[in-house]
């Protein structure tokens, strides 16, 4: 395994959301808009890359029939500092996201690094997948965003881009535009790699 495959892989070959189809809910969720998406994805990614760093370093000291509580430990101990932050330094981003950041003790793609590659795989490739593995969740959350914002609400990052005449579809700024969003966006990345096999 390479450092720059176990980088790298998040973005595409195993994006945690168009790939692997893992944290739908805060996907779904966090979406509507692309400010709410790039805070929560840097969230996941904070969250993501120390856990996998902490898990990594204390992997060999852990006893198998406890790792997954003292796993969540880990997890929960950057959630809390994250949400912390969050609520002392951008309220209005930490409101906007509300139970989604203290949620991400449970998000699968989180426990999921620990278990199967942090907990398995030295410091330097676990922080990378960690850090792979949250931009490519930022990335998946902010192209479904910006889709969302734009169309939805014709703006983005909260600038209007369209003039006056504008129509926006408010579908897509409610849950089912989410999900039809999403839906678009893994059948796009399915067809690519059809594609590719060939």
């Amino acid at each position: 395994m390479s450092a720059s495959y176990e980088f790298f892989k998040g973005l595409y070959k195993e994006n945690p959301i168009f790939r692997v189809l893992l944290g739908l809910c805060p996907t779904l969720a966090t979406s509507n808009s692309l400010q709410n998406a790039v805070g929560m994805g840097a969230a996941a990614t904070f969250v993501l890359f120390c856990s996998n760093f902490i898990i990594s370093l204390i992997r060999k000291g852990v006893p198998n029939k406890i790792r997954i509580p003292i796993y969540i430990v880990v997890i929960a101990t950057f959630v809390t500092i994250t949400d912390l932050t969050m609520q002392a330094f951008t309220p209005a981003l930490s409101k906007s996201l509300g139970v989604f950041v203290p949620l991400i003790v449970v998000n699968c793609i989180i426990l999921g690094r620990a278990e199967a590659f942090a907990g398995k795989n030295n410091v330097w490739l676990s922080m990378l997948d960690g850090l792979g593995m949250g931009l490519g969740f930022t990335f998946a959350l902010s192209l479904v965003a910006i889709i969302r914002e734009l169309f939805g609400t014709g703006r983005l990052w909260g600038v209007p881009l369209f003039g006056s005449g504008f129509e926006p579809m408010l579908i897509l700024i409610l849950p089912p535009g989410a999900f039809i969003t999403l839906g678009l966006f893994i059948g796009f990345f399915n067809w690519l790699e059809a594609k590719r096999a060939q």
